[in-house]
């Protein structure tokens, strides 16, 4: 039997009837609506919200505040060096007068420094290591101490250069100089800001960027590193082994592909079978719908069930997402139909799941030979 090439353009395909109809779903139980609203307050889950048109706008965490003693430390420290200000300021420490000013910038500037220490320490121990997301925390720390180290080179210049004018000119001719020659570190820092506002991507999402695949680990200044699953060694989404590191204006220029969306945290994955034309199809479809249903299981069905509610509060066409598995049949592209299951799954359990499932569906088709007929020999 032939094909031609306009049939399959077209993709011939037929679904199987399901049990409920092809649009039909399990509404969502008392249990699977609290389940809902639970993560409805996880900050990813929030932030997902916020960026979709049709969100409702969300009240933001209550703050959390506790004590630490090394407050005292630093308490006692900004003291004595007031102290040691005031007394400068006062002429009563036996110091040359030509050292005088430096001195009181000096120790102005320390006053300063600890301070803003003192308060970047108070806002991480106090607000920061508080946050429950380990990628929120690990993204606020970082552009805690970036501001941090900033705010102290302001202050070591202030030190050193007491004509703000003139340094503000010499530094705007080097920073010329520097970024023509820091060019493309500069991108990439650019493109670190853009993560962190635009949130393409943060730690512990599964991510494809170009040729890197792979489940993200740690996003610095200047580029990403990446745990790589699957590569040139695997044919599955297996983990490699190896890490890979990309600069961050990679972002800025490359489609970002996330499968780790807080909204839909699942990807869609098929199995095909070529089967011949008179194999009985509604056995086949019965046979594939069963035997990935009970690997899958009813708890994953019914988490799809809880994020095709949040699903609700976005463009995305909820009624679209199946939580149970559907056959379809289409013409292939030899003499033989294609059998395919289509089923949902988490991504970094993609491989796992499709290797159980194939070897309990060849176990009960190939058990019926009479009703299941599978190309063999010159035929395959």
């Amino acid at each position: 039997m032939s094909v031609n090439r306009e049939d399959r353009a077209a993709e011939s395909e037929f679904l199987s009837e399901q049990d409920d109809g092809p649009s039909a779903s399990t509404p969502a139980s008392p249990q699977e609506t609290a389940q809902v609203e639970l993560l409805k307050e996880q900050s990813d889950v929030k932030d997902a919200l916020k960026q979709t048109p049709t969100s409702a706008d969300v009240t933001p965490t209550e703050e959390k505040k506790s004590d630490r003693l090394w407050f005292a430390t630093y308490a006692l420290g900004l003291v004595l060096l007031a102290g040691l200000y005031y007394l400068l300021r006062l002429g009563s420490l036996p110091l040359p007068s030509e050292y005088i000013g430096i001195a009181q910038r000096a120790a102005l500037g320390g006053v300063l420094a600890l301070f803003v220490v003192a308060a970047g320490k108070a806002v991480e121990s106090l607000l920061v290591n508080h946050i429950d997301n380990a990628a929120s925390r690990y993204t606020l720390n970082r552009i805690l101490q970036l501001l941090v180290w900033v705010v102290l080179g302001l202050i070591l210049i202030s030190i050193i250069f007491a004509n703000w004018y003139t340094t503000f000119a010499s530094l705007g001719v080097a920073s010329v100089v520097v970024g023509l020659a820091l060019q493309s570190t500069l991108t990439s820092f650019f493109g670190w800001i853009y993560i962190l506002i635009r949130k393409p991507y943060k730690v512990g999402d599964r991510i494809q960027l170009g040729a890197a695949k792979g489940d993200v680990i740690g996003v610095s200044y200047l580029d990403t590193t990446l745990w790589e699953f699957g590569g040139p060694y695997l044919f599955t989404d297996h983990p490699s082994g190896r890490l890979i590191k990309f600069p961050n204006s990679q972002v800025l220029s490359n489609p970002v592909y996330n499968y780790s969306w807080p909204l839909f945290p699942y990807i869609w994955n098929e199995i095909k079978f070529n089967i011949a034309y008179d194999s009985d199809l509604e056995f086949v479809a019965q046979t594939m719908r069963e035997v990935a249903e009970a690997e899958i299981g009813e708890f994953m069905m019914q988490q799809v069930r809880v994020y095709r509610e949040l699903l609700a509060h976005t463009p995305v066409d909820e009624l679209e997402v199946q939580e149970r598995p559907a056959v379809h049949f289409r013409v292939g592209e030899n003499t033989w139909l294609e059998a395919i299951v289509r089923y949902l799954v988490h991504p970094k359990e993609a491989g796992r799941v499709k290797t159980r499932i194939i070897k309990k569906l060849l176990a009960r088709l190939n058990a019926e030979p009479d009703r299941v007929l599978f190309p063999k020999g010159s035929a395959r």
